[in-house]
């Protein structure tokens, strides 16, 4: 009864914080999360979200936003298989991001949260792009990034996000399923401030970690939570076919 309540807690929660970046952030987030943007579609995007921010914002906060547009502007590349630009826009991103930290002592907690949160984000996306030993020397950046984040903002969803995706996602001796269902858990039913990206990113990750230990009945609704959120999301939609698949073998 208690998981019940909980479930239904979030998923109330959900849809009423959805409103904490501005329209053209979440507009740009969105589609780049369904994975069905087109580059020149993406440029779009990019370039309205990055003149709203300099319309709009100032100091700390406009380079903590600008590093999240050319964030998502690498994803934009990396989902195209784009991987020089896509490495490029990450690069900036990070740039951007410590720029904003440069700023000074008088950029609110929150923004220095987001600026770390990026810098954490950038790398995590260079880790896949670029090569083994570039991983071996900075792959523990992004949680260490990540912590910064949260010294800052405890409310900072992301970076929880960054910290515990390890266990879900570490392969071998390095993840542990178990610990990150309790983890990502603790991320859904906490004080956190969860936006659509950040309840699709939990949602998958609590499936990914299902399916590792075979429960594939549980894996294969977290997923499609997910894809409540993001429908053409092409990640969750092969998780979504390979769980599928094992259940109907175990049958």
């Amino acid at each position: 009864m208690k998981r019940i309540v909980s479930t239904l807690i979030a998923l109330v929660s959900c849809f009423s914080l959805y409103a904490g970046s501005p329209p053209w952030i979440e507009g740009f987030r969105d589609a780049v999360f369904g994975q069905n943007v087109s580059v020149d579609e993406g440029e779009r995007l990019f370039q309205e979200a990055d003149r709203q921010a300099r319309e709009n914002l100032k100091g700390s906060a406009l380079y903590a936003t600008l590093s999240r547009c050319e964030y998502l502007l690498g994803r934009v590349y990396q989902d195209n298989n784009r991987k020089e630009q896509a490495v490029s826009h990450f690069e900036k991103g990070i740039k951007l991001a410590e720029e904003s930290l440069a700023q000074g002592d008088g950029a609110a907690p929150n923004v220095k949260s987001e600026a770390y949160e990026m810098i954490a984000s950038g790398i995590g996306h260079l880790c896949m792009l670029r090569s083994t030993a570039w991983v071996m020397a900075n792959g523990l950046k992004v949680e260490e990034n990540a912590k910064k984040a949260l010294r800052f903002d405890s409310r900072n969803a992301r970076a929880h996000y960054m910290i515990a995706s390890r266990w879900v996602f570490g392969p071998g001796l390095l993840g542990d399923p178990k610990r990150g269902i309790t983890e990502m858990e603790g991320i859904l039913y906490g004080p956190v401030d969860m936006e659509k990206d950040s309840y699709y990113n939990v949602y998958t990750a609590l499936g990914y970690a299902n399916m590792r230990l075979n429960q594939n009945q549980e894996a294969l609704s977290w997923i499609q939570k997910s894809l409540a959120l993001y429908p053409t999301n092409k990640y969750a939609l092969d998780l979504q076919s390979q769980i599928q698949q094992k259940i109907r073998t175990a049958k």
